[in-house]
């Protein structure tokens, strides 16, 4: 892994936009890191940016529409500075590819997750003329397996602190790809198959996150918990990973997204629960809560699966914070199959849920077996109806930590005192536990980047109100006693 060199002084400026999931975040992340060093410098205005690039998502028609709305109203732009170079990358790059030149003829770039290492030549070439350039992976039908997984292969992590959530919390790719091909989704064919990074490049780029001031680290997988490497004899899981990583000086927190319920085993929960710095909060989508859906679906476990993996978290991990993803109004989902969703969700009572409505995603098995039956009023009434249960359960949920003092790592100002303009070294400030619930407090810029004890004075379904407790405390799992 390349570490960051001295870059030139910078003479351009970069706009970068970016949407979708923290896979997104990461490959930006790292695009920018490696235009600095072609002398690129961050702006914030597209105006005065040299190039413009879009990250793009495919998970749901309405990020794509917006991702095109984006790109026409830069065509002003173009037009007062043809020179300007605009480039679409990310999975809408790859699943469109030269149709994106056809539906906005004035983007130069359209570059696919598994080939961002090239932006920074094409970057040079569109400079020197050559506009229009494509650089997409191999499809899943183009090659030979080994041939596709290289076209996907990502580029050398390069790192830049300033694009990352906050400064002391990052990203960390262990896996690329997806090999389940579950039928509502487009990610095994827009990143391509399932590979496992190398174990010790993996290892070794933590370490330099640490270096960096990371306190808080999450892998990144599509479903991270199927992480596997082979080397010879040796499998290397994601629970040797953690137990690796582990060690490193600097790293006070360790999380895992997103994992698929199936590969949730003994070994790994066993892993989380000795491992202080394991957060105990995991995301497992389960989706559906009917198990004719989950077929449809093409998920590969049925709901007694899951609720035997609920009650293993729940047997092996003390005060364990789980959260699910749900998709209302798949192809075919009647009332009654509906309803076997919230009987899940009440049974499982997770920390949170992100409700999604299904949208027919082009190339994928379920928009090619499937009719898309379900009417928009029905999956908006069942979206609202579900998010209804899920926050009652929230709040009732967070009721049993008023008056406990919880450690927080302090992530900044929040999002209400960015809102109200609030300046100066006294804000509202805002952190998450280890089990990543969300907690406000009045206090001061320099706590940023702590990890605080607070008592919490009031609750919300989202969100905790709290106080910065003073005294000397004593770290029990999620509970701080005082001396």
């Amino acid at each position: 892994m390349q570490s960051p060199e001295n870059p030139p002084t910078p003479t351009k400026h970069l706009y970068i936009e970016t949407v979708g999931c923290q896979m997104n975040v990461l490959d930006s992340e790292m695009v920018v890191a490696a235009l600095r060093k072609k002398g690129y410098a961050l702006t914030q205005d597209p105006a005065v940016a040299d190039a413009i690039l879009f990250n793009t998502c495919s998970v749901r028609e309405h990020a794509e529409e917006k991702a095109y709305n984006n790109l026409h109203h830069l065509k002003h732009l173009k037009l007062q500075n043809p020179n300007k170079i605009i480039g679409v990358m990310g999975c809408m790059a790859q699943k469109d590819q030269n149709s994106i030149f056809q539906r906005v003829p004035f983007v130069d770039l359209v570059v696919g997750p598994g080939q961002l290492h090239k932006i920074p030549e094409m970057i040079e070439k569109a400079e020197l003329g050559e506009k229009q350039q494509l650089a997409v992976s191999l499809g899943r039908r183009e090659g030979n397996t080994e041939d596709i997984k290289r076209s996907h292969e990502t580029f050398d992590p390069l790192r830049d602190p300033e694009m990352r959530p906050t400064p002391f919390q990052a990203y960390l790719r262990i896996q690329i790809g997806c090999d389940k091909f579950c039928t509502y989704c487009i990610v095994p064919m827009t990143r391509g198959p399932e590979q496992g990074r190398a174990p010790d490049q993996i290892v070794e780029e933590a370490r330099i996150l640490a270096e960096q001031g990371a306190k808080e680290i999450t892998l990144l997988g599509q479903t991270v918990n199927s992480y596997r490497y082979v080397e010879g004899e040796k499998v290397t899981r994601i629970a040797d990973l953690l137990e690796r990583i582990h060690p490193i000086p600097g790293i006070e927190r360790i999380k895992f997204v997103t994992n698929y319920p199936k590969d949730m085993t003994r070994e790994l929960l066993e892993t989380v629960r000795d491992l202080p710095k394991c957060s105990p909060y995991l995301h497992v989508p389960a989706q559906s809560g009917s198990d004719a859906v989950l077929k449809r679906m093409k998920r590969g476990y049925t709901i007694a699966d899951y609720y035997e993996m609920m009650d293993r978290i729940n047997e092996i991990i003390p005060n364990p914070s789980v959260s699910s993803d749900f998709i209302v109004g798949f192809c075919g989902e009647t009332e009654e199959e509906f309803q076997m969703t919230v009987d899940l969700v009440k049974r499982c009572r997770f920390k949170n849920s992100f409700i999604f409505q299904y949208s027919v995603r082009p190339g994928t098995k379920g928009a090619e077996l499937y009719e898309d039956d379900v009417p928009e009023d029905v999956k908006h009434r069942r979206n609202l109806e579900l998010l209804e249960v899920q926050n009652k359960i929230s709040l009732e949920d967070n009721m049993r930590f008023l008056g406990q003092t919880v450690e927080v790592l302090v992530e900044g100002p929040s999002k209400w005192s960015v809102r109200k303009g609030q300046t100066g070294e006294f804000r509202q400030m805002t952190g998450r536990t280890h089990c990543d619930r969300i907690i406000v407090w009045d206090g001061n810029m320099r706590q940023t980047g702590s990890l605080l004890p607070v008592r919490v004075t009031d609750v919300y379904a989202f969100t905790m109100m709290g106080e910065v407790e003073t005294h000397d405390y004593v770290a029990e799992p999620e509970v701080f006693q005082l001396r």
